[in-house]
């Protein structure tokens, strides 16, 4: 197993986290599903958070990614789902006429030990092939 330390804390809290768009609309296709991957990587490579696997479908995410404790599951989700929203409605105009906001307000989250890892992390990378 392997352990992450901030100054104060050694920890390991591995997250899968799922999240559709309002109304579960197919809205994540014709190159907004590649620019939200870029944003979220860039979003969590600033805040130090681990993204292990990720997997944009054309109706939710999956995500699943590792999370300093002192920053807060609750905090990283909400801040990635804040800032993709306004910045994808900015670029993409027809998201804003489609839904009135871009995401729901709520997600699923479940923390993950290593036994299960590598079978959670199969299970979104063959998302597509379901």
């Amino acid at each position: 197993m392997e352990y992450k330390s901030n100054h104060n804390v050694v920890y390991s809290c591995k997250y899968h986290v799922v999240w559709c768009p309002k109304y579960r609309r197919k809205v994540l296709i014709n190159g907004v599903d590649i620019r939200l991957k870029k944003l979220i990587e860039e979003i969590c490579g600033e805040y130090h958070i681990d993204i292990i696997e990720m997997e944009i479908m054309p109706d939710h995410i999956h995500l699943l990614m590792e999370v300093d404790p002192q920053f807060g599951i609750h905090k990283a989700v909400k801040l990635i789902k804040g800032r993709t929203s306004r910045v994808l409605r900015q670029e993409y105009g027809w998201l804003r006429s489609r839904i009135p906001s871009l995401w729901t307000n709520s997600y699923f989250v479940s923390t993950v030990g290593e036994a299960p890892l590598s079978v959670i992390k199969q299970y979104i990378e063959n998302q597509k092939n379901v």
